[in-house]
C-alpha cells in the first residue's frame, strides 16, 4: 500500500481572483446578443465574413459591425443575414429571450443511478442535470456502505472536485494517495486512474463533482 501524502497546501489570501469572475455579470444588450448569436452561425455554417456579408447583400464593414454589437441593424439587414444564414429570424430573438438552465433537488430527492464503473456498495445520487450547454457538471453525493470494496481504476474525461463529508478513505490519484477526512477537499485530472484505495472509517460520504466538455452527437 502507498504511502499517505498530504497534497501540497496553499496559502491562503485575503483577495482571490478566479477564472469564473464571479459576481454580477453585465446582461448582454439585444445588438451584443445579435450579433454573438450571426458570429456563432456563420462560423458554423462555416462561411466567411465576406461570405455572408456578399450573401445578404451588405457590406462587410456593416456585417463587422453587427458582429460586434456596434449598431442596431433593421429588420429588413436582419432577414437578409438570417436568409443568407438559412435560419429563421426569430432563432435571433429568441436566443437572447431563453431562459437559462437550472436545477433544484430538495434533500433527500437525488436520483439513484448506477454510472459506468459503479461498484457494489458504492451509491450514487445524482444532485443535479443541466440539459443545455457546452460544459457539463455532474454533482454526486457517493456513499460507501459497509460491503464497499475499493477501486483504484476509475478513469474518465473531465476534471473532478471531491469533497469528504463523513467517514475516513485513502484515495488514489495516479500514482499518489491522500488519507481524507470531513472538510478535506481533493481536485484532479479525471483522465489518471483514481479511486478509494483503502477505506478507513465507513460508511463514508463524500461530494463528487465532475466536470466535462459536453461531446457533440
Amino acid at each position: 500500500m502507498s504511502t499517505a501524502r498530504k497534497p501540497r497546501s496553499e496559502k491562503k489570501t485575503t483577495e482571490l481572483i478566479t477564472g469564473s469572475s464571479a459576481g454580477p455579470v453585465r446582461e448582454l444588450t439585444l445588438e451584443e446578443s445579435l450579433g454573438a448569436q450571426i458570429r456563432h452561425l456563420r462560423r458554423k455554417a462555416e462561411l466567411t465574413g465576406a461570405d455572408l456579408a456578399s450573401g445578404a447583400g451588405i457590406s462587410l464593414g456593416m456585417l463587422s459591425k453587427i458582429e460586434n454589437g456596434q449598431i442596431s441593424p433593421s429588420l429588413s439587414t436582419l432577414q437578409s443575414v438570417c436568409r443568407a444564414l438559412n435560419v429563421p429570424l426569430s432563432q435571433l430573438f429568441a436566443t437572447f429571450e431563453e431562459q437559462r438552465d437550472c436545477s433544484f433537488v430538495k434533500a433527500g430527492q437525488g436520483v439513484v443511478i448506477e454510472r459506468r464503473g459503479t461498484k457494489a456498495g458504492h451509491e450514487y445520487q445524482l444532485l443535479g442535470h443541466l440539459l443545455d450547454g457546452t460544459l457539463v457538471v455532474e454533482p454526486y453525493l457517493i456513499t460507501l456502505h459497509e460491503d464497499a470494496k475499493p477501486y483504484t481504476s476509475f478513469r474518465h474525461q473531465g476534471v473532478e472536485i471531491i469533497y469528504m463529508l463523513s467517514g475516513r478513505v485513502l484515495y488514489r490519484h495516479g500514482n499518489e494517495s491522500y488519507e481524507m477526512g470531513a472538510g478535506d477537499t481533493l481536485m484532479f485530472d479525471c483522465q489518471a486512474p483514481h479511486g478509494p484505495e483503502l477505506l478507513i472509517e465507513k460508511p463514508m460520504n463524500y461530494l463528487s463533482i465532475i466536470i466535462y466538455m459536453r461531446q457533440d452527437d
